[in-house]
């Protein structure tokens, strides 16, 4: 295990879509009951990535979550037409849900107010976060904290593996000292690895995106089961593994920067 450092690291670790929150405006524009919407949450919700990410703290970095569950807004869809899961209605305001059934029909209008009250303040603080790190250090990691189920849910666009740890990269921001550290890890902890399958891409706030490669970005993937029954939605006894891993992920990433300072890109 990774002793605590105390010691503060250019690595910020983002957490979107472990929250359940849905205010009541919003649960007023949904078309689900209250059943079918208790079942969309449970399919949806990177359950618990909050908890694997706990011990992340002690290692130096800084942690943003999003307490709101992702069917307010998605903060990691682009908010535009760059968006390949808008065809599927699931775009930073999604319209329909896991099984592309109908989930809400606004306005343009109505879009336009969601992303004004919930996408762009969210973007702003991660920005801001980035921003102030890369102050202080010059330089960034960002470990983008998701889980995905065993079985492949029909809004998914692309087919392929799904191991127990998926490892997504940026073309731009995921050089290959990070992905060599994740793995280097993840054979540690006898993780089964792929790059980019069945999820591709890492998160990188839009003001950075392709444009400044001290910047880095890498999604971790964790494949629900590991850690919880996904028909509960309840820890088992794989949580505790699965957060020594994301600490030591985060760990190892701090050290690396502490020791050779990566370069950009």
């Amino acid at each position: 295990m990774v002793a605590p450092t105390g010691v503060p690291a250019p690595v910020l670790v983002h957490i979107p879509h472990a929250g359940t929150i849905i205010p009541a405006e919003t649960r007023a524009g949904l078309l689900l009951d209250d059943d079918a919407l208790a079942t969309e949450v449970r399919l949806l919700t990177d359950h618990r990535t909050d908890v694997l990410a706990a011990g992340t703290g002690a290692v130096g970095a800084t942690r943003v979550v999003n307490r709101l569950s992702r069917l307010v807004v998605d903060p990691e869809r682009f908010p535009d037409d760059r968006e390949e899961l808008a065809v599927r209605g699931m775009g930073a305001v999604y319209t329909r849900g896991h099984a592309l059934q109908p989930l809400r029909d606004p306005t343009p209008a109505q879009v336009d107010e969601l992303l004004q009250r919930y996408f762009h303040p969210y973007a702003a603080r991660v920005t801001a976060e980035v921003a102030r790190l890369l102050a202080d250090h010059d330089r960034v990691t960002i470990v983008d904290l998701h889980s995905y189920p065993r079985r492949r849910l029909p809004y998914e666009l692309h087919d392929g593996p799904r191991p127990p740890l998926c490892v997504g990269t940026d073309p731009d921001h995921t050089p290959r000292w990070l992905r060599a550290v994740v793995a280097e890890v993840a054979d540690a902890h006898h993780l089964d690895v792929a790059f980019d399958t069945p999820f591709a891409g890492a998160y990188v706030p839009l003001d950075f995106h392709g444009i400044d490669r001290r910047v880095t970005s890498v999604m971790l993937e964790l494949r629900r089961d590991l850690y919880l029954d996904e028909a509960t939605a309840r820890p088992h006894a794989g949580q505790a593994r699965v957060t020594g891993f994301v600490t030591e992920v985060v760990a190892a990433i701090a050290a690396a920067h502490r020791r050779h300072g990566p370069a950009p890109g």
